[in-house]
This record gives C-alpha cells, structure tokens and sequence, in this order.
C-alpha cells in the first residue's frame, strides 16, 4: 500500500466506521501518547528496562507488540494528514530533497559514523 492509498483507506474507514474525526489537538494528543507506548515496548527490548516478570511477552509478541504500536502512530498520524490537507507523499519526497541536498556528504564526513 501506498502512503496515498493509507491516507484514503483511513479517511474511508473514519467516515464510515469511526463516525468522524477525533478534533486535531485530541489527535496529537493521542499520537503522543501512541508514542509513548511504542517508546516504552522499544526501552524494554533494546534499552535497560524490563516487563514486569508476570507480564513480559515472548519473542514473537514482542514483534508485535512493536509492530502493533507502530501501526498505531501511522494511523494517527495519517488521520492528522487527512485533517490538515497534507498530502504525504509530496510532503515525503520534499523532505528526501532536503535531507538529500543538506546531509549530501555531512553523514559521510562524520566521524562518528565511521
């Protein structure tokens, strides 16, 4: 699927299954808190926390736990693009543009990198 074909599937099932949409700032508010909770499951596989020992998940849950919260922050995020008249796929390849001409050769250049 396409960022486009997302932001159409989105906007569809909004207005046909979720009534309408949530107000712009109750979005944010909410793709925040999306952010949160994929950050939290990221600490937890690959940072120093750990799930309580009841709760930790296996592996494969772990997967897609993390691929369940990502999907959740796109959702939003996709939703927010539909409220705003952003069209992603311009917007993205803007951005590759920008990123292209100013990070050129800063990335390759950087010590840090290497």
């Amino acid at each position: 699927m396409t960022i486009e074909e997302a932001q159409q599937q989105v906007d569809e099932w909004i207005k046909t299954i979720g009534v309408k949409y949530f107000g712009v700032l109750t979005n944010m508010a909410i793709l925040t808190e999306e952010v949160g909770e994929l950050a939290k499951h990221l600490a937890r596989n690959y940072g120093e926390q750990s799930y309580k020992k009841e709760m930790e998940p296996s592996e494969e849950e772990k997967k897609l736990l993390m691929a369940d919260e990502m999907a959740d922050v796109l959702w939003v995020l996709l939703c927010l693009a539909n409220q705003t008249g952003t069209n992603l796929t311009e917007a993205m390849n803007k951005n590759f543009e920008k990123k292209t001409k100013r990070d050129a050769e800063r990335h390759a250049q950087n010590k840090k990198l290497q």
